[in-house]
This record gives C-alpha cells, sequence and structure tokens, in this order.
C-alpha cells in the first residue's frame, strides 16, 4: 500500500527540507530513505520482568514490527510501566495500581505525541495496562489495534487445576489451622507454571474480553494463552490491520460508540467479569467525550443473562474460554438473545455483527451456556446504591448464593488492620467489615482487598460476612465483596461516618445499600468529622490525590474529551 503522508502527524518530523535534523536521527538508526517516507506505526510494549503477565509482550511485539513492515509502514517500538496487582497487593504498592493506568495512557500519549506516530499497536498483559492502553488510543484516535498478551496455563495441584487465586485463599486456611505450610509451600510453586497473566476471569481477561467486545481487538485474538505459538500469528496479523486501518482512516472513536461501551458491559455481566470493569469503561468513554458513569455501568448489567462458567465463581479458565471458541463463541448467543447492538465497527473493518455471523455456535462445548439458559438470568455484576452509597457501589455476585445481608459494622480505617484481624480470627460470622480512606483520593489509590478477602474466603467466612470499601476489589475476589463506595470517606461520605455497631443492610437483587442509622444521629457525626491527612505528601500518589475525581465516573484525573480543542490524529 501507497500511502501520502501529507495529511499524516509523522509529517511534522520526516517530510520536507526543514526535517533534516530530524531524518538525520532516523539514519542514525540505520533507516534507510524508504523507511522514512512511509507511516510511522507506535508499537507499545508494556513489557517487563516484573511479573509472568508482562514477559511475552516484547517478543510478541517484535514480531508485530514484521506485519507493520508488511502493510507498507515503519514500527517504532517503545515501552511503558505496569504495575503488577498479584504482586503489589495486601500491602502499601497496592496504591500505585490504579495510578500506574494513567501513567500508562499518559506514557504511551506522550510518546505518540512527541514522535508524531500515525497509528498504534498496543500490547498489554496485567490488569491496568489495558485500560491504559485503550485510553491511550482512544485519547490519540490514531488508527489503533489493541493486542492482549495472553493469560497463564492453569496450575496443577494434587490433581486439580489452580490459579493464584488458590494461593490467596490457601493463606486464610493456613491461618484458620487448615492448611500445614508445607502444603502451602507446595501450591505456591505450581499455582503459576510459566508466562501470562492471571488465567480466571479477572481483571486482565475480563478488560480482554472487553477489548474485542469494545472492537479494538481483532476477533478471537485475546483468549489465546501467552504460551501459545498462535499469539506470533496475532501480533503480525495485528501490525498488518493497522495499515489498512490507516489506509482507510478507521479511528478509535469511529469503533467505540456508546452502543459499543454498553455492548462491552454486557460482556462483562454475562462472564461474571471483574467490578475494576466499571471504573475502566467509564474511564475509556471519557476518553472519546461519551458519559457513561457507574449507573449507567449497573443498569446494562442489571438486565444482562450471567451465562460463562468461569473462575472465581465458576470451573473454567481463559484457556477454556479460548478451546470453546473465545469471547466471540458468547457473544454469539447474546446477539442472538438480543444483549447486544451489531451495529459498531470494528477493527476489521466489519461491523460486530459481521464478525459475530462468521462464528458457528459450539453446542459441545461447556464454558458458554445459551442465553436461553443461562446460569442465572442477570447478576454476575451488579450495581448498588443507598443511603451509604449515594455516588453507587458495586459487587460481583457470580458464583454466589447469598444476595442479601444484614449485619454489623466492624470498621477499619486501612486494609491493614482488617487484615490483622482476619488473621486473628478476630471476625464474627454477621458482621459488616467496612474498610476506609481506601478510595482514590483517600488512599491515595484506590488499593484492591484480594489479600483480606481470599483469606475470609480461606477461612470460610467468605459469604458469611460482608466487605464494605470505598476501595476496589480484585477481579479474583468471591464472597459478598462490595467496592467503590461513593463518595468516598476522604470526601465526607457516608462511608466515613460509620461506627462499629452500625446495621448495614445489603440487597444485591434490589440493588440496594443502606446504612440504618437516624438521619439526626449522622448529622451529629458529621459535625464532628474532620478530613484525614494521608502519608503521601509528595510525589506521585500526592499529584494523583490532587486530581483524581469520584470513582462513580472512572476515577479520572483529566476532563477528557469533552475539553478538547483538537485531537492529536489530526494535527
Amino acid at each position: 500500500m501507497s500511502f501520502d503522508k501529507s495529511k499524516l502527524p509523522s509529517r511534522h518530523v520526516s517530510v520536507g527540507p526543514e526535517r533534516a535534523p530530524h531524518r538525520s536521527y532516523y539514519y542514525a538508526m540505520g533507516m534507510t530513505e524508504e523507511e522514512i517516507a512511509r507511516p510511522f506505526v507506535a508499537v507499545a510494549s508494556a513489557g517487563n520482568d516484573s511479573a509472568p503477565c508482562n514477559t511475552t509482550l516484547d517478543p510478541q511485539a517484535n514480531i508485530c514490527r514484521e506485519g507493520v513492515i508488511a502493510g507498507g509502514g515503519t514500527p517504532r517500538r517503545f515501552n511503558t510501566i505496569t504495575v503488577t496487582d498479584g504482586i503489589a497487593m495486601g500491602h502499601q504498592g497496592m496504591k500505585s495500581s490504579l495510578v500506574s493506568r494513567e501513567v500508562i495512557a499518559d506514557s504511551v500519549e506522550l510518546s505518540v505525541r512527541g514522535h508524531c506516530y500515525d497509528a498504534l499497536v498496543g500490547f498489554a498483559g496485567c490488569d491496568k495496562s489495558l485500560p491504559g492502553m485503550m485510553m491511550a488510543m482512544l485519547r490519540l484516535n490514531v488508527p489503533s489495534i489493541f493486542v492482549y498478551g495472553g493469560s497463564i496455563l492453569p496450575g496443577t495441584h494434587r490433581g486439580k487445576d489452580v490459579t493464584v487465586v488458590d494461593v490467596f485463599e490457601a493463606v486464610g486456611q493456613h491461618a484458620a489451622g487448615n492448611c500445614p505450610l508445607q502444603e502451602l509451600i507446595e501450591l505456591e510453586k505450581v499455582a503459576c507454571p510459566g508466562h501470562g497473566a492471571c488465567g480466571g476471569q479477572f481483571t486482565a481477561n475480563t478488560m480482554a474480553c472487553v477489548g474485542e467486545a469494545i472492537g479494538l481487538s481483532l476477533p478471537n485474538s485475546n483468549m489465546a494463552p501467552a504460551p501459545y505459538r498462535s499469539r506470533e500469528e496475532i501480533a503480525r496479523a495485528a501490525g498488518e490491520q493497522v495499515m489498512i486501518l490507516l489506509k482507510q482512516n478507521l479511528r478509535p472513536r469511529d469503533i467505540c460508540t456508546r452502543a459499543a461501551f454498553e455492548n462491552a458491559a454486557r460482556v462483562v455481566a454475562a462472564t461474571g467479569g471483574s467490578t475494576n470493569a466499571a471504573l475502566h469503561l467509564p474511564a475509556m468513554a471519557s476518553e472519546c467525550g461519551i458519559d457513561f458513569d457507574l449507573f449507567d455501568v449497573a443498569e446494562i448489567f442489571k438486565s444482562t443473562p450471567y451465562i460463562a462458567d468461569l473462575k472465581p465463581g465458576g470451573k473454567y479458565v481463559a484457556k477454556d474460554m479460548h478451546e470453546a471458541g473465545g469471547v466471540y463463541m458468547g457473544m454469539k448467543t447474546l446477539l442472538e438473545g438480543g444483549f447486544l447492538d451489531p451495529g459498531p465497527m470494528t477493527v476489521t473493518g466489519k461491523t460486530l455483527g459481521e464478525n459475530i455471523e462468521e462464528i458457528t455456535w459450539n453446542p459441545d462445548q461447556k464454558v458458554f451456556y445459551d442465553v436461553k439458559n443461562p446460569i442465572t438470568p442477570t447478576g454476575g455484576v451488579v450495581g448498588l446504591k443507598g443511603s451509604l452509597a449515594p455516588e453507587g457501589a458495586i459487587v460481583k455476585v457470580a458464583g454466589m448464593e447469598r444476595l442479601q445481608f444484614t449485619g454489623t459494622a466492624r470498621v477499619f480505617e486501612c486494609e491493614e488492620d482488617a487484615f490483622e484481624a482476619v488473621e486473628k480470627r478476630d471476625i464474627v460470622e454477621g458482621s459488616v467489615i467496612v474498610i476506609r480512606y481506601e478510595g482514590p483520593k483517600g488512599g491515595p489509590g484506590m488499593r484492591e482487598m484480594l489479600a483480606t478477602t481470599a483469606a475470609l474466603y480461606g477461612q470460610g467466612m467468605g459469604e458469611k460476612v460482608a466487605l464494605i470499601t470505598d476501595g476496589r476489589f480484585s477481579g479474583a475476589t468471591r464472597g459478598f465483596c462490595i467496592g467503590h463506595v461513593g463518595p468516598e470517606a476522604a470526601d465526607g461520605g457516608p462511608i466515613a461516618l460509620v461506627e462499629d455497631g452500625d446495621t448495614i443492610s445489603i440487597d444485591a437483587e434490589l440493588g440496594t445499600i443502606d446504612l440504618e442509622v437516624d438521619q439526626s444521629v449522622l448529622e451529629e457525626r458529621r459535625k464532628a468529622w474532620k478530613p484525614r491527612t494521608n502519608d503521601y505528601q509528595s510525589g506521585a500518589l500526592w499529584r494523583y490525590a490532587q486530581n483524581v475525581g469520584s470513582a462513580r465516573n472512572g476515577a479520572l484525573t483529566h476532563p477528557g474529551a469533552k475539553s478538547e480543542t483538537h485531537v492529536f490524529a489530526d494535527i
């Protein structure tokens, strides 16, 4: 394919006599005149040695270069950071996790802006790097394709498949005296057998499904496990296809319409996906100038059948989903049931409906149920609202038997204090554990609580207590765990006024969460309430706390596309 560079961003660094100094840098890297004359394609990788989620990303990105070259472009690879939640979990490091989403999006934006790249292929593996990469694509609005690095294969322990969540839960079993230390050590050595992101329908795989459902990823590309050779073909195909998108000038915001976001939310609910999607979808929508907050997401969740038997609530992992036909197999029955809009465009150059038409339903696969016979009629993920959470909250109910809970508050000012109480078995049945000052601003950074929730589950308390926080939960969390409570405690929300012994009522069928305390009592408590100062008064976490908004809108740190005066792709 031939391209006219006169309308592409890379003309600013490669065309005309005045750009001779710029071209001299390219010659220094061994590039030819012909390569400099082609479109410049960013190949962004979140690859690193931090965790197995990211270790195959750089090799995949390098193979993508071959596809870009075959399509008539010149690839320019660079890297961004990740913070891997499984390693950051359960200590102060988790405060960096959600913040990293913004840093990833910002760093990709800055590299593309600074070097005037014409298109983008992004590779990500661990939780926040997926939405961060897609947010950058939507912000820049150059033709883009998102590629997930793939999931890990399940480990095997004593004849059964296991994931890292089994290790987190075994910590709770060990504390309860039900798991000998030697067995815990055996399990930790086999739970993660190689490269790839966590295997269940946790945040990484949830957002990988979103990538396909929203149209930014090639069909059935994201569920192939990281060690599979087919990932090389996917990487190469993404490089070739982004050049076709560039030729057609088909951009991310042409693809990610309001209907596409609604489709993505449906897929999250139908697969029992991570509650973190209720943060990431609003944040991605903001990059397009689309209003799509927690309540919009929750409204869609409310009417979506739960059809995918995936961990942590079910039996299967991403490898099984891949073998069952990928997320498109699930979308096939959702579309036939009237739960998806077939109209949004995708990176194939075809609509979602046209892509789904190429899929044949496989009645022999076990992962996806037909929408006519779902696991439950609604409720993989549920939104809540009430006197304790006027700006909403969210709970993952996939696999749960109990959907109502009324109990007595046990209040903690941070996760460490709650985890210590759980470890000491100092939590009684019927408690509603409240962990506050862990929100986006108050944490700062809105930590996940997997260490605490998994320990509770390991002790057999998973549905005998409830846990409420203005922080978040891992996609791997199970049990009666409610996150994203807003307004957060740092902003003086009702969660800041809860005291030990208060009665809290939750109904995940009706979608309510209420603090059963007289208004006059709450008004007296509010008069005595004082804002707290956190321990992060400089650096990246301080800066984040100054800028971050509410979880309801995605914990945004900038105004989004609605305030734009121009789009990078049009410079």
